[in-house]
């Protein structure tokens, strides 16, 4: 008996390697493939990819930090208020654009950088896009620098969702992280965050898991403080590895725990309601907190900002000046895009679908006109098969184990967009 039970470990353990270095190299492979980037001549726009009849997903970014810290692998620059004034007003001209272009916004979420680095113009730039598109549901970023009371206050009505890059509350990783005497210690961390807690609708701790010496019982205490300071959200994502971070993570023991670390969030957060693969909420919320899962296509706008449609990538000049220059000249910021073949777009969808919880495959059939079950016959019966997904009245839903795997999944799809970014970078 010991041994057939000692098999079928083996066995399962067996599959969930195979399926974990497939699902990499599946990402890795569909990536480098379809996202052919080529220049686009000055006549291009992405304007022409957009559905009027649509509504999008705006993502702002501001491209602007007080530290640069060595793990972050967003697009980033040392901050001063004149280059930052300056590119928050062509920001505005941007986004004034979309208007002329009949361009219909849902929701909006500004990223970075750190977004309140230049809260004057982050505010008026938020007033505009409320008066211009109507919108409500607003998030946006900050590190634990930029919150305290008053400048969250100033935030009410215009913000609904203040997400604070924290990553950990344990003081030797924060120092690690090269944080701890930028943002302070842990006490300090958690003493801002329990003064702005209540102000804004929704308050989120962005969490790092798998960091090199991490351990389980450091882990479970970033979660244990982040529930007690009473915020509505708690987002915990992988430690993503990719060019623009090699330096620093060549430097440290990687870590091995990734999936174990996965299984102990969700068992640390049942008693929160799940967003998607790496978010959890303390009640159902339906903003738009992870962009790429909630919207099958969005605009960017901003330096280096990425926007999907019509199964194009669009990518937005980096250099600042250049920037600045493309909106003056061309109401354009567009410097390269990259065009999905059309099962890449399927691809993609069903990845964004599943990582946001489920797929339910008539209405997925009708909105891309394709048959799901017969485009994908064979990949369906393969992840059934290593207990990936199942299928239940025509609702695809991941499995336990199949979470573990969206999450890999999505961060290998962020890592091949660290290439484009290290690409126009250099």
């Amino acid at each position: 008996m010991k041994s057939v039970i000692k098999e079928k470990v083996m066995v399962n353990n067996l599959k969930e390697i195979f399926s974990i270095f497939t699902a990499k190299a599946v990402v890795r492979n569909t990536f480098a493939s379809c996202v052919n980037i080529t220049p686009t001549s000055n006549n291009e726009t992405k304007y022409l990819s957009i559905n009027t009849t649509k509504k999008y997903l705006l993502y702002i970014h501001v491209p602007f930090c007080d530290n640069l810290c060595p793990f972050c692998t967003f697009h980033k620059y040392k901050h001063n208020f004149e280059d930052s004034n300056r590119y928050f007003k062509t920001l505005r001209e941007e986004i004034k654009i979309l208007k002329r272009k009949d361009v219909k916004i849902d929701s909006v979420y500004i990223g970075g950088g750190t977004p309140l680095i230049n809260e004057k113009e982050l505010r008026i730039t938020i007033k505009l896009v409320k008066k211009l598109f109507n919108v409500d549901d607003i998030s946006c970023e900050t590190d634990p620098n930029h919150i305290d009371v008053d400048k969250v206050y100033r935030l009410k009505g215009l913000v609904k969702r203040l997400s604070i890059g924290v990553q950990s509350f344990n003081d030797e990783i924060l120092q690690q992280l090269s944080r701890y005497k930028r943002f302070g210690s842990s006490n300090e961390i958690k003493q801002k965050i329990s003064k702005i807690v209540g102000i804004l609708p929704i308050t989120n701790i962005d969490l790092i898991f798998n960091i090199p010496n991490q351990t389980e019982q450091i882990l479970r205490d970033d979660i244990k403080s982040a529930k007690q300071l009473g915020v509505e959200q708690i987002t915990t994502y992988p430690l993503m590895s990719s060019d623009l971070n090699a330096s620093f993570l060549k430097s440290k023991q990687i870590n091995r725990n990734e999936q174990k670390f996965y299984n102990i969030i969700k068992e640390q957060l049942e008693d929160y309601s799940k967003n998607n693969m790496w978010s959890f909420s303390k009640k159902v919320v339906d903003l738009s907190d992870e962009y790429v899962s909630t919207h099958e296509e969005y605009i960017g706008v901003g330096s280096g900002a990425f926007s999907y449609l019509d199964g194009k990538l669009f990518i937005n000049a980096f250099d600042l000046k250049e920037y600045e220059n493309r909106i003056i000249t061309k109401e354009d910021a567009l410097m390269a895009k990259s065009e999905f073949e059309n099962i890449n777009k399927i691809e993609y969808a069903v990845l964004s679908s599943l990582f946001g919880g489920k797929l339910d495959i008539e209405k997925f059939n009708k909105l891309y006109d394709v048959n799901l079950e017969k485009l994908l016959r064979k990949e369906l019966y393969l992840v059934k098969k290593l207990d990936v997904i199942r299928i239940e009245e025509g609702v695809i839903y991941p499995t336990k184990f199949g979470e573990y795997l969206l999450v890999i999944m999505m961060a290998s799809f962020y890592s091949g967009m660290d290439k484009v970014r290290a690409m126009f970078r250099k």
